[in-house]
């Protein structure tokens, strides 16, 4: 009776249904109709030191993948990850619904983890969604539509939501039934939420 009234159900708790995964971490992002949840998947395989990108991206969002890789790997003993993992070997970096055109710097954070994720073999959390762009530094960088970000990670049922620190005076602001039910964490640096999201390597 209800879907015959209102149509099939536009939105799932997509997070809430998802389990935890090796390279999988979810995003926010915002598109002209608002905030939407994206997962970025990452996958390693021998090759010849290649990025490939798929998903519809755009070009600010490929520099983005091409930011955190190098992020990661200019980090990589510190993050406890072998120095020469990239040679012999693609990285492939898929943001699925590929017929969603995906643009725009905020997915830098969500790249990067999804790759230190997938590197030490760590799951990550998907109850967790981030927003934020990164440097080569590992820096976290500001980020716009924190409102209708918020908005969407509940509707999947997303927990946590990590921020750029530089967005704190963007979340004070925002009224409180967009932030119910949301824990947000913000951070300056990758380092601040490793531990936060990622899981030990036998929890799976």
């Amino acid at each position: 009776m209800v879907l015959s009234i209102l149509g099939p159900r536009r939105f799932r708790h997509e997070v809430a249904e998802a389990s935890n995964r090796i390279g999988i971490t979810t995003g926010l992002v915002w598109t002209e109709f608002g905030g939407e949840i994206v997962f970025v998947e990452a996958a390693r395989m021998k090759g010849s030191q290649q990025l490939i990108l798929t998903g519809s991206l755009g070009d600010v969002l490929r520099e983005s993948a091409q930011t955190a890789l190098s992020c990661v790997r200019s980090h990589a003993e510190a993050l406890g990850i072998d120095p020469d993992f990239f040679e012999n070997t693609d990285i492939h970096v898929h943001l699925p619904a590929g017929a969603i055109p995906k643009d725009g710097p905020s997915a830098g954070i969500t790249i990067c983890m999804a790759l230190i994720s997938l590197l030490t073999s760590r799951p990550a959390r998907r109850d967790i969604a981030f927003s934020g762009e990164i440097t080569l530094s590992g820096r976290i960088l500001p980020v716009s539509g924190i409102r209708e970000k918020m908005l969407a990670a509940q509707r999947a049922g997303v927990k946590v939501v990590v921020l750029p620190r530089a967005n704190q005076v963007d979340v004070e602001s925002l009224p409180e039934h967009v932030t119910e039910g949301l824990e947000i964490a913000l951070a300056s640096d990758i380092g601040e939420v490793i531990s936060l999201v990622l899981l030990p390597a036998d929890s799976l």
